[in-house]
């Protein structure tokens, strides 16, 4: 029997944008919520948070004591981190039902090794999560999946190459691929560009092929207006 995981909190007074004192004190705001639920504002220790979300993740039952005759059973969401320090700065408490089915996205373990990939094959993961139904107290803690049966570039795995849980249905199309092997794409070869031999001082520099002759550069052809026509080389006739 999984051990129960309990977390600690208190009614929280201090609202909007004040609740950065809170967090400079070692104190992160969180809210409790849920269906049928009145919301309330309460506030945790940010270790004994930290510490309890490493147990139970976003997929275990968190028993939270607010003060009150009975605990209420939750599931950590909605997290909020620091995107410079990845410390928390909020998260969200969803008071579940025990006797109801939940929605939740369970994380994917890949587990065992691929003879491909050992060969130089490179392994694409297009899921790391998958949405299942189940009541409460079912919720699979991740949902595995064996690579060692991906032998030749092509192969991959389904949903439906899960095995089943108990009580717990994954609800995405069961024929969706979540990882697949595809070759090692090789890498582009950039030839050095070729030094070109300088002019020999006191003699004109010759363009080379393909390039645009002095008179016809892209920048003299800009600024030459349209009507504009090229000198005729034939001689005028003489007056009679």
């Amino acid at each position: 029997m999984a051990t129960k995981i309990t977390l600690k909190a208190d009614k929280r007074k201090i609202l909007g944008r004040k609740v950065k004192s809170l967090r400079s004190q070692g104190i992160l705001p969180v809210n409790l919520f849920g269906k049928g639920v009145k919301s309330q504002s309460l506030q945790v220790k940010t270790k004994d948070f930290t510490d309890t979300f490493k147990k139970a993740g976003e997929t275990n039952l968190v028993y939270v004591e607010t003060g009150a005759d009975k605990e209420l059973p939750v599931l950590i969401s909605n997290i909020q981190v620091h995107p410079v320090t990845s410390k928390y700065l909020h998260a969200d408490l969803y008071q579940v039902d025990l006797t109801k089915k939940v929605t939740v996205n369970v994380p994917v373990n890949l587990i065992g090794e691929s003879p491909a990939v050992k060969d130089g094959a490179v392994l694409v993961q297009t899921l790391k999560e998958l949405e299942v139904e189940a009541l409460p107290t079912s919720i699979p803690e991740s949902i595995d999946f064996d690579l060692s049966g991906l032998t030749e570039i092509g192969d991959s795995l389904k949903i439906s190459d899960t095995k089943a849980f108990k009580g717990a249905d994954i609800i995405q199309d069961k024929e969706t691929v979540v990882v697949q092997i595809q070759a090692q794409k090789e890498e582009e070869i950039i030839e050095a560009p070729v030094e070109e031999e300088e002019p020999v001082e006191g003699e004109e520099a010759k363009p080379a092929e393909g390039d645009a002759k002095p008179e016809e550069s892209a920048e003299a052809k800009e600024t030459k207006p349209e009507d504009q026509k090229e000198p005729s080389e034939t001689k005028p006739e003489p007056k009679k």
